[in-house]
């Protein structure tokens, strides 16, 4: 129970990475606070981790819309009483050549990806600062650390993630509120199964996409959201201003 008494926010909860991230943390006896566009399935996730004895509630939330994000995190604090852990986890993107990529589609990912993320932390830092275990964990990319044809808005949204955690680590370290961000490789979820399908390379390119890691293999969501709890917890009180790659050995 390495969360025990500790309230949580996990945005772009409701499949992959985020719900397996807020399933942990309820189950390390946190409290979460799931935030998602997606309505039906968010609920349905805060309603799974409940059934399992755990502590959840859903709120829809565009984060990309300020007066969300803000309803968001008071929320958190109203149900919980306070707010100690965000993760900032939504993300959006597809494969498009560059001479095809249109400004409004790079505009949106990089507002999901990275403008959010600051959205997010700038509404919840004044409770993390009040918290004594004060943690944001963002969720960047191994697209962040190498680049990618035809993938140059998330590429760039996702090294902006990484470069904004670290500055922002350097910035609070003396207020005790700890920042950092895991890097996942390929991994099994609905946003990657996006991706190929934009390629026009189906089960095929997902299967290259396992082929390329080191281990051979996809990611687990259950593998990242392990990190995730890792850097939340206090098993990494003297750990800010990481990017960990979770990615099979594919930055190695």
């Amino acid at each position: 129970m390495r969360l025990a008494g500790r309230a949580a926010i996990v945005t772009g909860a409701a499949n992959g990475i985020g719900r397996a991230a807020a399933e942990r943390f309820a189950a390390e006896g946190a409290a979460v606070l799931l935030a998602d566009v997606d309505e039906a399935a968010g609920a349905q996730a805060a309603t799974a981790v409940r059934s399992r004895g755990g502590r959840a509630e859903f709120v829809r939330t565009d984060v990309t819309d300020e007066s969300q994000v803000e309803a968001m995190v008071e929320a958190a604090v109203a149900r919980f009483g306070g707010l100690d852990i965000l993760v900032n986890n939504a993300g959006v993107g597809s494969f498009v050549p560059f001479d095809r990529l249109e400004p409004a589609a790079w505009d949106r990912i990089l507002a999901v990806n990275l403008r959010a993320v600051y959205l997010c932390c700038r509404q919840a830092l004044p409770h993390l600062r009040r918290s004594a275990h004060g943690v944001i964990v963002n969720v960047a990319s191994q697209s962040g650390l190498q680049g990618q044809a035809m993938n140059e808005p998330y590429c760039a949204s996702k090294g902006g993630v990484i470069l904004l955690t670290r500055s922002l680590a350097r910035e609070l370290a003396r207020e005790n509120v700890r920042v950092n961000c895991v890097c996942p490789g390929g991994t099994d979820t609905a946003l990657l199964r996006h991706f190929v399908a934009t390629s026009g390379a189906g089960d095929s390119g997902l299967a290259g996409v396992a082929e390329r890691a080191p281990m051979g293999r996809l990611a687990r969501p259950e593998e990242i959201a392990a990190a995730v709890l890792f850097l939340a917890s206090d098993d990494a009180s003297y750990v800010t201003g990481v990017a960990l790659p979770v990615d099979g050995g594919a930055t190695a």
